[in-house]
């Protein structure tokens, strides 16, 4: 049996439409259970463990983007050169906060230890 390259997935590794597509079409006689393949990654990570490498990578990432977003400041935006950039930074933006608030309820709906780390909400 020899083994085939496909696709790099990177450190998290994802199969997205696009690995999907870009390998279909670089290996088209090649099948494969794309299902199985993603779920068999999503599995992988054990975010039980808090000393996990790809726990302790989540963490130091979350710090990270906490502290790139500090120093972000609207007025900069307004006088930016680039009206395409401060568009697509809103609308990130715009989507971190929604995934964060997803985020934020499944974890606070009734899961034991989690649902203490969600602080009270304040109303909108």
């Amino acid at each position: 049996m020899r083994q085939l390259h496909l696709a790099r997935l990177g450190d998290r590794a994802r199969i997205t439409d696009e690995v999907v597509r870009e390998v279909s079409k670089k290996h088209p006689f090649v099948e494969l259970n794309w299902r199985a393949l993603r779920e068999q990654l999503s599995t992988r990570v054990d975010l039980t463990n808090p000393n996990a490498p790809a726990v302790q990578k989540l963490v130091s990432s979350l710090r990270a983007l906490n502290l790139d977003l500090a120093e972000i400041f609207p007025p900069l935006l307004r006088i930016s050169e680039s009206p395409a950039v401060s568009r697509e930074l809103l609308v990130q933006l715009r989507l971190l906060q929604a995934t964060i608030q997803v985020k934020l309820d499944q974890f606070g709906r009734g899961r034991g230890r989690f649902s203490s780390a969600n602080p009270p909400s304040r109303g909108r």
